[in-house]
């Protein structure tokens, strides 16, 4: 049950978001329920469950989402990662893979995304091929001898670069001839922060947070205050890509 909240399984169906699932989780006895407990007994236990005060759990930021999907699924189906720094990006005059690819010849550009595969076949002469990956699509790098051996650490290591370069066009065929390259790791690892929250909905008939009629003893007028939740075990604090690496 655990590792379907992580997964946010239970948001389709249930209605729960990531945290309100964990959260509900965490409230369910480990010892088994007595089937066969006098009536007494056995509304002594539904009372005492029913009893639990409401607890408004502080809403995940849309970044933290995306953390959270790529540490336990190793995808998302929310926004792209690069898309939450597309602002700082553009501050720093880094065009997208798009705009990119649709450059003029030997036009040079700055591009920036997660680095999805890298490439170095036996035939190459020690050339480096690289995609890398934004919200708008993906930019294929070449990256000759001389630049990788000055930006070794990075080519190798970087879950997302920065790359200046000039643009290959033949036909419909672009590559970016790679000049520099920057690790942004640090600026994926602070995806987590971005963005405003995004509070799930729930629906009258949601027993969960409504409760059954005449046992709900959570209904009160006071407002609860927010609360965070974190369990050091299972926190992911920055998106982990592994890319596909061919020799």
């Amino acid at each position: 049950m655990v590792e379907l909240a992580e997964a946010d399984a239970y948001l389709a169906g249930l209605g729960l978001t990531r945290r309100d699932a964990l959260w509900a989780i965490k409230a369910l006895r480990d010892e088994p329920l007595p089937l066969f407990a006098a009536a007494t007994a056995r509304d002594q236990v539904i009372a005492s469950e029913l009893a639990e005060p409401v607890v408004a759990l502080r809403p995940m930021t849309a970044g933290a989402e995306v953390v959270e999907d790529y540490g336990h699924v190793g995808l998302t189906l929310r926004a792209h990662p690069v898309s939450f720094l597309r602002a700082d990006l553009a501050r720093r005059r880094m065009v997208t893979c798009a705009e990119a690819s649709a450059s003029r010849d030997r036009r040079r550009v700055e591009v920036a995304g997660l680095v999805l595969v890298r490439q170095r076949p036996g035939s190459a002469k020690g050339v480096m091929f690289i995609t890398i990956e934004d919200e708008t699509g993906v930019a294929n790098l070449v990256v000759w001898t001389d630049v990788f051996e000055a930006h070794r650490r990075i080519v190798l290591g970087a879950g997302m670069v920065a790359v200046r370069g000039r643009v290959q066009r033949e036909g419909e065929v672009v590559h970016l001839v790679a000049e520099r390259l920057t690790d942004l790791s640090a600026e994926l690892a602070s995806v987590g922060t971005r963005d405003a929250a995004f509070p799930l909905p729930h629906g009258r008939g949601d027993e969960f947070h409504h409760g059954s009629p005449g046992h709900d003893s959570r209904e009160r007028p006071t407002r609860p205050k927010p609360r965070d939740i974190y369990v050091p075990e299972r926190h992911v604090d920055a998106i982990r890509v592994t890319p596909r690496n061919f020799r």
